[in-house]
């Protein structure tokens, strides 16, 4: 797929069953934010179990992001705006501006904001408020979900789309998700609608 390092999956040990859909074992029904490429099936999972049906969207510069109006119903599905070396203002992976210059963009992670640490008490602890669920199943596949929707017309992004822009657009999300892993912001991916919940690692890790 053309990522800068090596990936693999390893998927979680320990499960559970929201509607017939596995999900990490603890995680709590109102911790999850289901994101990824344009395409991937984000509105058909939350759908499925029964979330929020309105998409948000979060600014991953913004500062106190997590405090946003549109994290308050959950789970839904949320698009993410990330910080480019070169661009001072936050794109998504369907803004006109990253899709022309898609193949030089470099994601900025020192500008990538993540929620403080619980630090007393009686503080809230952002880091555990949510779940990110990275929904990425093979290019291929969005591809095919893609010209499935580009026949009906009920999404304009879909009329100039080509596997190298989906291949691109998902290798932004698999970058993003290793860095929340890295992070240890609770966060897991989920390749395809049907396939199991599993953790995003270098390939360097477990050699």
């Amino acid at each position: 797929m053309g990522y800068p390092f090596e990936l693999q999956e390893i998927p979680l040990e320990d499960v559970q069953y929201i509607k017939g859909v596995p999900f990490p074992a603890g995680m709590k029904f109102r911790q999850l934010l289901v994101t990824g490429p344009p395409g991937c099936g984000k509105t058909n999972l939350i759908e499925g179990v029964g979330g929020w049906p309105e998409e948000g969207y979060i600014d991953l510069t913004f500062k106190n992001w997590w405090r946003a109006q549109s994290l308050t119903f959950r789970p839904r599905e949320v698009h993410l705006g990330f910080p480019f070396i070169g661009h001072s203002e936050a794109l998504t992976v369907f803004d006109k501006e990253w899709l022309e210059s898609a193949k030089t963009l470099e994601l900025d992670f020192d500008r990538i904001l993540l929620p403080p640490r619980k630090t007393h008490l009686l503080s809230t602890d952002w880091r555990t408020r949510f779940m990110f669920e990275f929904l990425i199943p093979p290019p291929q596949q969005i591809l095919e979900w893609r010209h499935g929707r580009k026949r009906r017309g009920t999404h304009p992004v879909d009329q100039t789309v080509t596997l190298e822009q989906v291949e691109k657009q998902s290798a932004v999300f698999w970058e993003v998700a290793l860095f929340f892993h890295r992070s240890g912001l609770p966060s897991y991916l989920r390749i395809g609608l049907e396939g199991m919940p599993m953790r995003a690692v270098e390939a360097v890790e477990n050699a």
